[in-house]
C-alpha cells in the first residue's frame, strides 16, 4: 500500500517518469495502448505525455482524464493520473471503453511551479474558436483595476506592497463592486501580456494539441468522460465539479446524480477561452451525435471566505510581478513563492489525504453516473 506522499511528486520530471512507468500498468488491461510524447516550447525536455488507447473490440466511449493546464496543479492532477492507473483502471470495461490521460498540458508551467505558459498565458483562457471575434471591451472591469493586475516595478518590501495593493483592492471594491472584482478575474483578458489572467493574444501550442485531442475523441467514439483536474477554488481540503452551463443540468440535478457536495455552473459569457466551453462548442458544430460530458474538478486548498478572495489576489499579484520585475530581498521572494505554492499545491498532509480521498470519490461518482462500472464478459 502507498504512503500518501508517494502519489504527489516535488518536480516535474518526477511526475513524468511515474506516470511513463505506470503505462505499463494500462498496457495489462489495454494491450493496444501507446505512450506518446510530444515536446512543447521553446525549452528542451518540456513534454505532454499522452497514453491513449481504443477499446480492444468496440469504441462505444472514452475515459479522459487532463491535468497540469495550469502548471503547478498539475502536480494534484499526477496524483489522480496515478490513483486510476494503479488502483481503478480494472474497473472499466476495456473492451467497450477507451482511454486517453495527458500529463502535463502546460509542462513548462509544472516544471517552474507556475499557473502559466512560458509566454504569461492562462491556458484556460485560451482557447477561442475565433479569437479575432473577442470585442475589445470584453473585460471593462480588469482595465478600471489595471493597478492590481500589472507588474509596478521591483518588489522592495513584501509588507509595504501588500498593503498598496490592499488599498487598492478596497478602493476598487467600493468604485466599481466586489461583484466587478471578481468579473475581472474570473473573465480572463486578452490585452496585457504581463498581466495576470492573460489569455493571449493568438493560440498557445498546448492549446492547438488540446484541441486535436478534443476532436480525435468525438470524431472516434460514441461517447467522451473527460474530468480535468485543478486545484485552487473552493472549499478547503474539498473537490468541486466545475461545469459549464452547456451541460444543461442544474446544480441540485449534479450534486445528486454524481454524488458530490460541491458543484459550481458557469456561464461561457463570463468566462471566455476556457478548454471546457470550447469542447462542448466543438461538439455541438462538428460531432452533433457524440455525447460528452466534460467537468473541472477542484481541489481547494485557500476557502471561499472573503478573505480567502483578498489573500488569492495577493498571491496572484505578488507572484506575477516577482516574475517579472524582482524583489529586492531574498526573504521576499521566498515567502512569495512559498504563498503560492500553499494556494496550488500544500506540502500539507491533511490537503493531499483530502485530494486523495476527495478525488477518489469523484472518479467513482462520475464511473456510476455514466454507466462506466460495467460486467466484463
Amino acid at each position: 500500500m502507498k504512503t500518501i506522499d508517494e502519489y504527489f511528486q516535488k518536480t516535474y520530471e518526477e511526475s513524468r517518469d511515474v506516470f511513463r512507468r505506470n503505462f505499463d500498468k494500462v498496457k495489462l488491461h489495454w494491450p493496444n495502448a501507446e505512450l506518446i510524447t510530444h515536446s512543447i516550447g521553446k525549452e528542451e525536455d518540456n513534454t505532454i505525455d499522452m497514453i491513449y488507447a481504443e477499446g480492444t473490440v468496440t469504441n462505444e466511449r472514452v475515459l479522459f482524464m487532463t491535468t497540469g493546464e495550469h502548471g503547478i496543479e498539475g502536480f494534484a492532477g499526477a496524483a489522480m493520473l496515478n490513483v486510476f492507473t494503479t488502483e481503478l483502471a480494472d474497473l472499466l470495461d476495456e473492451k467497450r471503453t477507451g482511454i486517453c490521460l495527458i500529463h502535463a498540458l502546460n509542462p513548462w508551467g509544472m516544471r517552474n511551479f507556475r499557473r502559466v505558459t512560458e509566454n504569461n498565458v492562462d491556458l484556460n483562457r485560451n482557447y477561442l474558436l475565433k479569437p479575432s471575434s473577442v470585442p475589445e471591451d470584453i473585460n471593462k472591469e480588469y482595465e478600471k483595476l489595471l493597478k492590481l493586475f500589472l507588474p509596478d516595478g521591483k518588489i522592495k518590501s513584501l509588507l509595504t506592497e501588500e498593503s498598496e495593493i490592499r488599498n487598492h483592492m478596497s478602493r476598487g471594491v467600493v468604485s466599481e463592486g466586489y461583484n466587478g472584482l471578481m468579473e475581472a478575474k474570473g473573465m480572463g483578458q486578452f490585452e496585457f501580456p504581463q498581466g495576470v489572467y492573460f489569455g493571449g493574444k493568438e493560440k498557445e501550442q498546448s492549446a492547438h494539441f488540446l484541441t486535436s485531442i478534443q476532436r480525435k475523441l468525438l470524431s472516434t467514439f460514441d461517447r467522451v468522460i473527460h474530468m480535468d483536474w485543478h486545484t485552487g477554488l473552493g472549499p478547503t481540503n474539498e473537490v468541486t465539479m466545475v461545469m459549464s452551463e452547456n451541460d444543461g443540468r442544474s446544480e441540485k440535478e449534479l450534486k445528486k446524480e454524481y454524488g458530490l457536495k460541491n458543484v459550481q455552473i458557469y456561464s461561457p459569457e463570463k468566462v471566455k477561452g476556457d478548454s471546457t466551453n470550447h469542447f462542448y462548442e466543438v461538439k455541438k458544430l462538428e460531432f452533433p451525435e457524440t455525447r460528452l460530458f466534460s467537468a473541472l474538478f477542484e481541489f481547494g486548498t485557500y476557502g471561499t471566505s472573503m478573505s480567502a478572495t483578498i489573500r488569492e489576489f495577493l498571491t496572484m499579484t505578488l507572484e506575477n510581478r516577482l516574475y517579472f520585475e524582482g524583489a529586492e530581498q531574498e526573504a521576499d521572494r521566498q515567502k512569495i513563492l512559498s504563498e503560492f505554492q500553499e494556494m496550488f499545491y500544500p506540502d500539507d498532509h491533511d490537503w493531499r489525504f483530502a485530494v486523495l480521498t476527495e478525488g477518489r470519490k469523484a472518479i467513482k461518482g462520475v464511473f456510476e453516473s455514466e454507466g462506466l462500472y460495467t460486467i466484463k464478459g
